[in-house]
């Protein structure tokens, strides 16, 4: 009688653990597809590369022309002008 409650509790609990790693691997693999839709539908709309490099060149040119929209609010022209710049040329390498 034990052994066939232990059998039983033991079959139990390992198709408990089997779906929850079921379903976390199905949640995992459901969210990365959904970033790679995401990063293939930018890329494809701003005309880039869908590698790494790309991506974090696009960032960086992005920060750029946020650091030139601070500049021109705190009215500091030169410096915006500056942050714009670099933030237009980066982005021109990415952009096609």
């Amino acid at each position: 009688m034990q052994a066939d409650f232990f059998g039983w509790l033991g079959n139990t609990l390992g198709l408990i653990i089997h779906y929850i790693i079921e379903f976390f691997s199905g949640l995992f693999n459901m969210l990365s597809n959904a970033g790679g839709n995401f990063v293939d539908g930018m890329s494809r709309a701003l005309g880039m590369d869908t590698s790494i490099i790309s991506i974090i060149t696009l960032i960086v040119g992005l920060l750029f022309l946020y650091s030139a929209v601070r500049a021109f609010m705190r009215a500091s022209i030169i410096v915006g002008i500056i942050w714009l710049m670099l933030g237009l040329w980066l982005l021109s390498w990415v952009v096609h």
